[in-house]
């Protein structure tokens, strides 16, 4: 069996992470829409960030992430990525590598921070691997995200500075 790639985003991929990406929005725990992403508009998003990772094995696709910038003008030197992994390979290693990868992608894109804004407190796979990685925790919002069950949870903040990359 082959390794996971992380490959840039391609047509032949848009209709998996739509599926992904859709089943996580459905899950109302993670991502902060509500609404699913059509195929209509699908490629146009995939294809105007940064950067698309897809995470591929066996020519099976089990993730991806987005890149994009995290602000404007004073401030566009900092990335922020949102990731998706298919909920049969979750705890087989691909989240760490899609979370490495955009490390590399950001800070030959010139950014030379990667902001998350939205971590959800009770993503703990997610926070974990954040600290584990060398992300920074940034600070708490409470009661931010407005959950699938209508509860409020808080949010937590991470970044990475890229600069420290070699």
């Amino acid at each position: 069996m082959s390794e996971i790639k992380i490959l840039p985003f391609d047509s032949t991929h848009l209709e998996q992470l739509i599926k992904i990406w859709n089943s996580i929005v459905a899950q109302g725990e993670t991502f902060p829409q509500k609404e699913p992403l059509y195929m209509k508009d699908g490629f146009s998003f995939f294809s105007n960030q940064t950067f698309t990772g897809v995470a591929v094995k066996d020519h099976r696709i089990f993730g991806f992430y987005i890149l994009h910038p995290n602000n404007i003008g004073r401030c566009s030197k900092i990335a922020n990525a949102s990731y998706g992994v298919t909920e049969a390979a979750r705890g087989q290693g691909i989240g760490k590598k899609l979370v490495l990868h955009p490390l590399k992608t950001a800070k030959e894109k010139g950014y030379r921070i990667l902001q998350f804004n939205a971590v959800v407190k009770t993503n703990l796979p997610a926070i974990s691997l954040y600290k584990a990685l060398g992300f920074k925790e940034l600070g708490t919002i409470p009661g931010a995200y407005e959950s699938i069950r209508g509860e409020y949870e808080d949010i937590l903040l991470f970044y990475y500075n890229l600069m420290d990359l070699k």
